[in-house]
């Protein structure tokens, strides 16, 4: 047997794909559309190449150092690495202070500690984009909850999209100027789509926005739910007038490497408020400790930009394939990216299900597991969730989830590396063959 030769039977890619249970009718129907995908993985890998850049010259600039790399306990009094981490992100997001903490257990999280750190009873909160994602209406009480916004007498309100997808700026408008208290304290604008079947908000559109918003009231602050966007532009809402970008690390800026944290970056004051609602009144920033994550916090946030291209590419990869099958897909194979997010209408649940299963059974980890739909805290009906992530909820990972109910769409994103994402991708399609769901 010649193990030289690339081109023998056992050896050959379509073997591998054999072995994962994917036909040589999938990988023939795929093949044009990936080979029509060349010039647009090209242009991501650009992208990715610009912010890697950014990211160096971030931590150059905040004079990395070895001793950066060790971790502290207990109270975390002069954590340098921890305070380096967050002169990082600072100096990438072009803000004047940042967050980034381990204690911060998701994005849902980051986000809670944004805003119960910035307003205060009496104040009301404002979407400009629609509801928010669905694990964000208990915090704010949209759904009553212990602890919620809505306790602490801070009431809400919101501007819904457009039909188009745009932002209402007459709606927005309406919304301020019927503010005769000012009681709207802070805005918030969801850059992804959640649950929800429309476009993520670019960068440009979301500055036009918080330019809007800030001619009709220069006091208002403004805040970005920056989650999956990152890495994914040149530049992010921070750069275009944001006072707030919130994410988590188990997203694009973890790499794939961070096994948890938030950061918040932003103002001074919007930091500030937001570090003693996380530790203390009196402590703030000030605590805290890195305990010994910190190698994995530095060295994701510098893997971030590549891996983020990794799942943008499979994102894209799944748009095609599944527009090509017929389905409705957001956004669609053409349309520039914005986030990670890939969503698929299916119209049942089946889809979903075989849809998540498929990626399920595509991952390095728990592949074994099927997954079902389930009850899950902070969401009103039962989600299916696929990851079988080196990191527990890790969605920079190769994942997919969606709510059984209406109209049955799947929410795909993730790939630490763009062949494992084509993997999942593929097995998906043969799922749906499997089943009697597609004919090809």
């Amino acid at each position: 047997m010649n193990y030289d030769n690339n081109s023998n039977e056992t050896f050959s890619l379509a073997a591998q794909y054999a072995a994962f249970g994917i036909s040589e009718k999938v990988l023939a129907f795929a093949e044009p559309v990936l080979e029509g995908l060349r010039g647009r993985f090209d242009a991501i890998d650009a992208t990715a190449e610009y912010n890697q850049l950014r990211v160096i010259r971030a931590m150059q600039d905040s004079h990395i150092g070895e001793a950066h790399l060790k971790g502290t306990t207990g109270y975390g009094y002069d954590d340098i690495g921890r305070d380096g981490l967050e002169k990082v992100y600072a100096s990438y997001f072009g803000t004047e202070d940042a967050l980034v903490r381990p204690q911060i257990t998701c994005g849902t999280h980051a986000l809670a500690l944004a805003l119960m750190g910035n307003l205060r009873p009496g104040d009301t909160l404002l979407s400009a984009a629609g509801k928010p994602y669905d694990t964000l209406e208990e915090v704010i009480g949209i759904r009553p909850s212990r602890g919620s916004l809505a306790e602490y007498g801070i009431t809400y309100r919101q501007v819904d999209l457009l039909p188009d997808g745009n932002f209402d700026f007459a709606g927005i408008r309406q919304a301020l100027e019927t503010d005769t208290e000012h009681r709207i304290r802070l805005v918030t604008i969801q850059r992804s789509k959640g649950y929800q079947t429309r476009r993520t908000l670019s960068v440009s559109r979301i500055g036009e926005a918080i330019a809007f918003i800030k001619g009709l009231r220069p006091d208002l602050t403004c805040m970005v739910d920056n989650c999956y966007g990152e890495f994914v532009e040149r530049m992010e809402p921070s750069h275009a007038g944001a006072d707030m970008v919130v994410g988590s690390l188990i997203k694009n800026p973890g790499g794939g490497l961070a096994p948890v944290g938030g950061y918040i970056a932003g103002t001074h004051e919007c930091v500030e408020n937001a570090a003693v609602r996380l530790t203390s009144p009196g402590l703030g920033k000030e605590v805290g400790p890195s305990l010994e994550i910190l190698p994995s916090l530095y060295q994701g946030f510098f893997l971030g930009p590549t891996v983020t291209a990794s799942a943008l590419k499979g994102a894209v990869f799944a748009a095609c394939l599944y527009e090509k099958l017929g389905f409705d897909v957001l956004p669609d194979g053409k349309e520039s990216r914005h986030d990670i997010i890939q969503s698929i209408t299916f119209g049942n649940p089946e889809g979903v299900i075989a849809f998540c299963q498929g990626i399920q059974a595509a991952s390095p980890v728990d592949s074994f597991v099927e997954a079902y739909p389930a009850p899950m805290p902070g969401y009103d009906s039962d989600v299916i969730m696929a990851a079988g992530a080196f990191v527990s909820g890790s969605s920079i990972e190769l994942s997919a989830d969606g709510p059984i109910k209406p109209p049955y769409a799947v929410y795909f994103q993730g790939g630490l590396t763009w062949p494992h994402a084509r993997l999942g991708i593929l097995r998906t399609v043969q799922n749906f063959l499997d089943r009697n769901l597609i004919t090809l």
